[in-house]
């Protein structure tokens, strides 16, 4: 196990002199502010390839989907960050070979993508990085804490409806 620095409070932690107007403000804050520094962690592991994380995630759902590839919209449906142009990502990663897009046989107006080999080595040569910092990013929770933690944010993301 590693060991964990000091813990501050999120209001010490961003300088903040003034009480937070209520505890959910306080944690809907706190979850913002982790998600940026795991964020930052994993954008340092994908940079140095010349990926973004969000063109990171979208080799990762399509090394996913296999040989039969996924169209653009399922791509979209499936990233961690749902505000990214999927279209413009998919430009780069094919500018770079690292998908291919091709049109679908029976409904001409669909394009279906896949993950080149290039895009696949790419990955694979990410792979244990990524897991290292998996395991460092999540190193001070227990298995059991990391459960409930699983646990406490599906139950925020089921509560949120667009």
């Amino acid at each position: 196990m590693f060991a964990c620095p000091p813990v501050r409070t999120l209001q010490e932690e961003i300088q903040q002199s003034r009480p937070f107007r209520s505890q959910a403000q306080e944690a809907t804050i706190a979850l913002m502010r982790t998600a940026s520094a795991v964020n930052r962690r994993f954008a340092r592991v994908v940079e140095p390839h010349g990926l973004s994380l969000a063109q990171y995630n979208v080799l990762r759902i399509l090394r996913g989907a296999g040989s039969e590839g996924l169209p653009t919209l399922a791509i979209r449906d499936r990233m961690i960050d749902e505000g990214s142009t999927v279209t413009r990502l998919l430009d780069k990663l094919e500018q770079a070979s690292l998908v291919s897009r091709d049109r679908s046989r029976p409904d001409r107006r669909q394009v279906l993508c896949t993950i080149t080999p290039a895009g696949e080595a790419l990955l694979a040569t990410l792979d244990p990085q990524i897991d290292a910092t998996d395991l460092t990013t999540m190193a001070m929770l227990t298995a059991e804490q990391r459960a409930l933690l699983l646990s406490i944010l599906a139950a925020i993301r089921a509560g949120l409806t667009d």
